[in-house]
């Protein structure tokens, strides 16, 4: 009984999406910030150390979004810390942007037990936070990096890699996540076409 009446709570608090936006834009950005640290909405609050709410510029061209935090991220509250994120560090210099042309953050704040992808209920959850940053950034172009990405902004969507398309009034582009070019060295090179094709969206 105690476990039904826990999922019907989740369930509940994850509810009302468009309302919870909208007060969080309203609210502005560092109340998002300070409401990331403090939910309490689904189960990956009991694991986390620290939340990782994004880094980077208050005025990005680029709007990057990852995964969900690993060990590193969750220990420091900093995403794409680790060895990912000096792959991240290598893709935005050759891109060409500069430290106020981006910012980036995860479908989730808080950490998933054992490294594992974050659930869709999770992604839900957490996607108000995600949403009211990007409302509030107001970036020129959301670079989803990687599968988990695409399913937390476009849902309903299967996006082509390296193909940018119009989603909710923003345009979006999907590229593989810093991890796959760490673990596929041969997707570097395909990375970059990806970029060298569609660099006019950032530039």
């Amino acid at each position: 009984m105690k476990k039904v009446k826990a999922m019907a709570s989740e369930e509940e608090n994850c509810e009302n999406f468009e309302e919870r936006v909208l007060k969080l834009v309203e609210a502005g950005y560092e109340t998002v910030a300070r409401e990331a640290i403090a939910c309490k909405r689904c189960p990956l609050y009991k694991s986390a150390i620290r939340r990782v709410i994004g880094k980077g510029s208050c005025n990005p061209k680029v709007f990057f979004i990852g995964e969900a935090p690993g060990k590193t991220e969750n220990e420091t509250g900093i995403p794409f810390y680790g060895r990912a994120g000096k792959q991240l560090d290598k893709m935005v210099e050759y891109m060409g942007l500069s430290e106020e042309d981006w910012f980036v953050t995860n479908t989730v704040k808080c950490r998933p037990p054992e490294n594992r992808r974050p659930k869709a209920s999770e992604i839900e959850c957490c996607k108000p936070f995600l949403v009211a940053q990007i409302t509030l950034l107001d970036p020129k172009i959301i670079i989803l990096l990687g599968n988990t990405a695409e399913k937390s902004y476009c849902p309903e969507r299967k996006l082509e890699w390296g193909v940018p398309v119009e989603h909710e009034g923003k345009t979006v582009l999907k590229l593989y996540h810093p991890a796959a070019l760490i673990y596929t060295a041969s997707k570097i090179e395909v990375q970059r076409a990806f970029i060298d094709k569609n660099r006019e969206l950032w530039q």
